[in-house]
Parts: structure tokens; C-alpha cells; sequence
């Protein structure tokens, strides 16, 4: 981080291990009252106010003193604005000539998974409104939601966002990054997307630091698409490894899934750098091959002959690549993209293939020039 970057004030709204590791990181560059950590469940986070630790998701990591924590999401965010408020002098405007770095600014953290994102945002727009000078948000959830009822129904988390908290800036971190790590203070390298490139760049000048690179794009939907794909590519790299296939198979069955990933990723109109990027290519990496990873434990589990729902609720976590498969297989079949390997995750989740007619299926597939497709 450069010396004139201040860091805003933050509130991480969700509780999970993402959400609590982020809180974490922040709160260790902070002064007292800086940062603060809220969920959904009051009695969990009285509970981790006394212990100052979140014994059910991440266990093992003190909260630094700096890190407050709060019951209520809605008071919450009322306080986080009253007391940015008091840090801005009447007639401050961001937009004036002063650096970014110069003005009092608030950063909401939205850290809820996927499926709990649009209700985050309702809270965000019933407590606030409309956003105010100096005021932005970002999401870190990974995935595309597919209306359950309307196959047709497919909305990125910027969508969400547009429809529930309009003229907010906002975008997505995401990169490579498992919570264990962040909450020890290991280095992680993160991508901030915004259509508003502008508010990306300071605001990741301003999260830049304490073990934390991040840099700015304005390929949101990129970015996005390569949060959430690789998750399933994790699954699948999880039952390649699970069926004892070897590193020469893991190793093409990744460079596959990101041809695949590019090639949808053009089609709806990202830009061909970002999938060499961070959020795309790193997280890809660490997601498909890291111990840590649910995705690629899902796929374990599942080459074991394990049903679905054992597997899932062993995690204890969140897998957003088992909901994601079948959402992405829909949005590529709108856009005649092939993407075999996210169909074959698709059909395994649905319990219409075993692991092993999963992977024959990849294997039987005619061959082709290696670019076409």
C-alpha cells in the first residue's frame, strides 16, 4: 500500500470463514473501531464477541482488538454510515481535487454466499437507501444463480446488485484466497471488477496492503465468470484426483476447463486477458488443486461413490460450484458454447452419471484441433 492510502472504513456483513478471515486481515491495519464484522445470527455473534474468535467457521484465529462486533446487520449499517459521517467535514466532495486517499470513505464488505446475496442487499438499501459521497460496496461471492422454477432465469451478483441497490458504487473482489491463509496473515493477490473503473482503482488503492495486493478491473463480468466456473472445474479436478487418474490427466483436464472458461467467457462478452488474470487463471489453480478447497473435496466425495448430499453437508461450508453447474451449462447452451466438462460436472451432480461415466464421456469425445473448441 502507498504511504497516502487510507484505509476506509469497513463492515463485513456475513460471518462465514471468507467473511470473518477478510474482517480479520482488515481489522490488523486498523485503529479501534475501523472494522467491523456483523451476521445473521445474533446468538453467533454475541458468541464470538465474548470469545473474540468464530469457533464454527474458523476456528483457531484470535480477532485482533481493533475488530468490533455487532448483532444486528441493520443497526450496523446505520452506525457505519453515522460514524463515516462524522469523519467527512461539511462540504467534503470525493470529487474534488484532493486524492482519493485524502477523504473520509466507507467500504461495505458483502460476504454473504451467493444464495444469501440478495437479501444482503435489501438490508443494504432498507438501512441506507440511496448511497452517499464516499460510500461503495463490494460482494465475494462466487456463482450464478439459476431460478429453480425458469430455467431461462440466470442473474450474476451485479445484477442482484443493479436491481436492488441502483447508483451504488460497487463491484466483486475476487482471486485466489482461502480464508485459512488470510486470517494468518499470508500474502493473497486479489482483482477489485467494477464497471465503474474508477471507484475499483481507489478502492483498491485503498485495500492495498498489510499482505494484500489487489488490483483494479473493469471486466466485471470476466471476473465474475471466473469466480464462479472454476468452482466447477474444482469438482472435476476433485474426481479426477478421486479416481486415481494421474497428474498428466488433472493437468489437462484444467487446461481444457479454462479453454472452456474463455471460450463462454467471450461469448458473453469478457475481455481474452482477464482469463490469464487472477481471478480467473489463480483462482482456478489454488480452487482445483488446494487441500482446502470444498469444490475439489465435493469431487472427492463424489469419485468415492458418496451421494451428494452426504458429501455436502460434511463441508460444513458452502460448495457454490454444485448450484453453479448446472447455471452455467443453461448460459452456455443460450450461447452455443460447448463446455463439456462443465456438463459432465452437471450430469454428476444430478445423479444422471456416475464419476467414472463422467470422465468416459470426456475421453470418448471426438478429437479436434485444439483451439476450435
Amino acid at each position: 500500500m502507498t504511504q497516502s492510502a487510507v484505509l476506509p472504513r469497513v463492515l463485513v456483513i456475513g460471518a462465514g470463514a471468507w467473511g470473518t478471515a477478510v474482517a480479520i486481515h482488515f481489522a490488523r491495519r486498523s485503529v479501534h473501531g475501523q472494522v467491523t464484522l456483523v451476521g445473521r445470527d445474533a446468538t453467533q455473534m454475541t458468541v464470538m464477541r465474548e470469545r473474540r474468535e468464530n469457533e464454527t467457521y474458523l476456528k483457531g484465529f484470535a480477532f485482533p482488538s481493533q475488530l468490533g462486533i455487532e448483532t444486528d446487520i441493520s443497526a450496523a449499517l446505520r452506525n457505519w454510515r453515522a460514524q463515516l459521517q462524522e469523519l467527512r467535514p461539511s462540504g467534503q466532495s470525493s470529487t474534488s481535487s484532493a486524492s482519493p486517499s485524502d477523504h473520509a470513505s466507507g467500504l461495505l464488505i458483502l460476504a454473504t454466499p451467493l444464495s444469501g446475496l440478495t437479501q444482503t442487499l435489501s438490508l443494504v438499501r432498507d438501512a441506507l437507501g440511496q448511497a452517499r459521497e464516499g460510500e461503495g460496496f463490494v460482494w465475494l461471492a462466487k456463482g450464478l444463480a439459476l431460478d429453480p422454477h425458469d430455467s431461462k432465469t440466470l442473474r450474476w451478483p451485479h445484477e442482484m446488485a443493479k436491481d436492488a441497490c441502483p447508483g451504488w458504487p460497487c463491484g466483486a473482489l475476487s482471486g485466489p484466497s482461502f480464508a485459512q491463509e488470510v486470517a494468518a496473515g499470508l500474502p493473497v493477490a486479489l482483482t477489485l471488477a467494477s464497471e465503474n473503473l474508477a471507484w475499483a482503482r481507489m478502492t483498491a488503492q485503498q485495500c492495498h496492503g498489510g499482505g494484500m495486493r489487489v488490483y483494479a478491473t473493469s471486466d466485471l463480468i470476466g471476473v465474475e465468470l471466473g469466480g464462479a466456473m472454476k468452482n466447477v472445474l474444482a469438482i472435476a479436478a476433485g474426481v479426477c484426483d478421486g479416481l486415481n487418474l494421474g497428474a498428466n490427466a488433472r493437468a489437462a483436464l484444467l487446461t481444457r476447463g479454462l479453454s472452456e472458461m474463455a471460450r463462454l467467457g467471450r461469448a458473453i462478452g469478457a475481455q481474452t486477458a482477464t482469463f490469464m488474470g487472477l481471478a480467473t487463471l489463480g483462482d482456478l489453480i489454488l480452487t482445483a488443486t488446494g487441500d482446502l478447497s470444498r469444490n475439489r473435496r465435493v469431487g472427492l466425495g463424489l469419485a468415492k461413490g458418496q451421494p451428494l448430499a452426504q458429501v455436502v453437508q460434511g463441508l460444513g461450508h458452502v460448495a457454490e460450484g454444485v448450484a453453479t453447474a448446472p447455471a452455467l451449462l443453461a448460459l452456455a447452451q443460450r450461447h452455443g458454447v460447448d463446455v463439456p466438462i462443465t456438463e459432465s460436472v452437471s450430469q454428476l451432480i444430478a445423479g444422471r452419471w456416475s464419476a467414472s461415466q463422467a470422465i468416459e464421456q470426456l475421453m470418448s469425445r471426438e478429437p479436434r484441433d485444439e483451439h476450435v473448441g
